[in-house]
Protein backbone atom coordinates (compact mmCIF):
# COMPACT_ATOMS: atom_id res chain seq x y z
CA UNK A 1 0.00 0.00 0.00
CA UNK A 2 2.43 2.59 -1.16
CA UNK A 3 0.86 4.44 -3.57
CA UNK A 4 0.16 8.60 -3.06
CA UNK A 5 -3.92 7.95 -2.29
CA UNK A 6 -2.87 5.34 0.37
CA UNK A 7 -0.59 7.57 1.77
CA UNK A 8 -2.73 10.54 1.87
CA UNK A 9 -5.15 8.66 3.05
CA UNK A 10 -2.90 7.14 6.34
CA UNK A 11 -2.29 10.82 6.84
CA UNK A 12 -5.80 11.46 7.28
CA UNK A 13 -5.92 8.67 9.55
CA UNK A 14 -3.33 10.32 11.62
CA UNK A 15 -4.81 13.30 11.70
CA UNK A 16 -8.22 11.88 12.75
CA UNK A 17 -5.88 9.95 15.50
CA UNK A 18 -4.47 13.14 17.00
CA UNK A 19 -7.94 14.78 17.26
CA UNK A 20 -8.85 11.50 19.14
CA UNK A 21 -6.20 11.88 21.11
CA UNK A 22 -6.54 15.76 21.47
CA UNK A 23 -10.22 14.82 22.77
CA UNK A 24 -9.47 11.77 25.18
CA UNK A 25 -6.12 13.62 26.58
CA UNK A 26 -6.38 17.25 26.48
CA UNK A 27 -9.86 18.21 26.92
CA UNK A 28 -10.30 15.36 29.29
CA UNK A 29 -7.67 16.29 31.61
CA UNK A 30 -8.26 19.75 31.93
CA UNK A 31 -12.05 18.97 32.25
CA UNK A 32 -10.80 16.21 35.06
CA UNK A 33 -9.10 18.62 36.92
CA UNK A 34 -11.69 21.35 37.22
CA UNK A 35 -14.25 18.53 38.22
CA UNK A 36 -12.01 17.32 41.05
CA UNK A 37 -11.46 21.04 41.79
CA UNK A 38 -15.25 21.88 41.93
CA UNK A 39 -16.46 18.41 43.46
CA UNK A 40 -13.20 17.10 44.95
CA UNK A 41 -11.54 13.71 43.73
CA UNK A 42 -13.80 11.45 44.81
CA UNK A 43 -16.05 12.62 42.15
CA UNK A 44 -13.77 11.19 39.49
CA UNK A 45 -14.94 7.68 38.71
CA UNK A 46 -11.54 5.90 36.84
CA UNK A 47 -9.79 4.94 39.83
CA UNK A 48 -5.85 5.38 37.40
CA UNK A 49 -7.10 8.62 37.16
CA UNK A 50 -8.40 9.18 40.64
CA UNK A 51 -5.07 7.88 42.04
CA UNK A 52 -3.14 9.85 39.77
CA UNK A 53 -5.37 13.21 40.74
CA UNK A 54 -4.48 12.26 44.41
CA UNK A 55 -0.42 12.55 43.82
CA UNK A 56 -0.88 15.58 41.77
CA UNK A 57 -0.55 17.28 38.99
CA UNK A 58 2.56 15.42 37.45
CA UNK A 59 1.25 11.94 37.84
CA UNK A 60 -1.74 12.73 35.99
CA UNK A 61 0.51 13.96 33.26
CA UNK A 62 2.41 10.95 33.41
CA UNK A 63 -0.22 8.71 33.27
CA UNK A 64 -1.93 10.86 30.47
CA UNK A 65 1.29 10.54 28.30
CA UNK A 66 2.00 7.18 28.70
CA UNK A 67 -1.82 6.49 27.42
CA UNK A 68 -0.61 8.47 24.57
CA UNK A 69 2.57 6.52 23.64
CA UNK A 70 0.33 3.54 24.08
CA UNK A 71 -2.47 4.58 21.73
CA UNK A 72 0.41 5.60 18.96
CA UNK A 73 2.10 3.17 19.31
CA UNK A 74 -0.56 0.60 18.42
CA UNK A 75 -2.26 2.51 15.74
CA UNK A 76 1.47 2.93 14.14
CA UNK A 77 1.81 -1.16 14.33
CA UNK A 78 -1.89 -1.09 12.71
CA UNK A 79 -0.66 1.32 10.01
CA UNK A 80 2.38 -0.85 9.51
CA UNK A 81 -0.17 -3.61 8.94
CA UNK A 82 -1.93 -1.98 6.42
CA UNK A 83 0.98 -0.78 4.16
CA UNK A 84 2.24 -4.42 4.60
CA UNK A 85 -0.76 -6.56 3.66
CA UNK A 86 -1.93 -8.36 0.39
CA UNK A 87 -4.25 -5.65 -1.54
CA UNK A 88 -6.82 -7.93 -1.55
CA UNK A 89 -7.43 -7.26 2.82
CA UNK A 90 -6.36 -3.43 2.46
CA UNK A 91 -10.24 -1.99 2.05
CA UNK A 92 -11.69 -4.29 4.64
CA UNK A 93 -8.46 -3.94 7.09
CA UNK A 94 -8.80 0.35 6.17
CA UNK A 95 -12.49 0.24 7.44
CA UNK A 96 -11.59 -1.60 10.48
CA UNK A 97 -9.26 1.36 10.96
CA UNK A 98 -11.95 3.95 10.33
CA UNK A 99 -13.96 2.62 12.47
CA UNK A 100 -11.33 2.58 15.49
CA UNK A 101 -10.47 6.10 14.79
CA UNK A 102 -14.47 6.93 14.82
CA UNK A 103 -14.90 5.01 18.19
CA UNK A 104 -12.16 6.93 19.67
CA UNK A 105 -13.61 10.21 18.77
CA UNK A 106 -16.79 8.83 20.01
CA UNK A 107 -15.67 7.91 22.98
CA UNK A 108 -13.50 11.25 23.75
CA UNK A 109 -17.03 13.24 23.00
CA UNK A 110 -18.82 11.08 25.26
CA UNK A 111 -16.09 11.66 28.08
CA UNK A 112 -16.08 15.11 27.29
CA UNK A 113 -19.84 15.57 27.82
CA UNK A 114 -19.77 13.38 30.81
CA UNK A 115 -17.06 15.52 32.53
CA UNK A 116 -19.03 18.78 31.64
CA UNK A 117 -22.01 17.04 33.52
CA UNK A 118 -20.00 16.41 36.39
CA UNK A 119 -18.92 20.29 36.71
CA UNK A 120 -22.11 21.84 35.99
CA UNK A 121 -24.77 19.02 37.31
CA UNK A 122 -22.92 17.56 39.71
CA UNK A 123 -23.33 13.83 38.77
CA UNK A 124 -22.17 11.60 35.83
CA UNK A 125 -24.35 10.85 32.80
CA UNK A 126 -23.54 7.23 33.49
Amino acid sequence: MRDRRAERRIEEYWSWLAAALFLLVTVDMVTTVFAARVHGVGAEANPLVRAALRRGPTALAVVNLVAVVLVAGLFYGLVELLRAMRPRYRRPFAVLLEVFMGLLLTAGLAIFANNLAVILLGSSLL
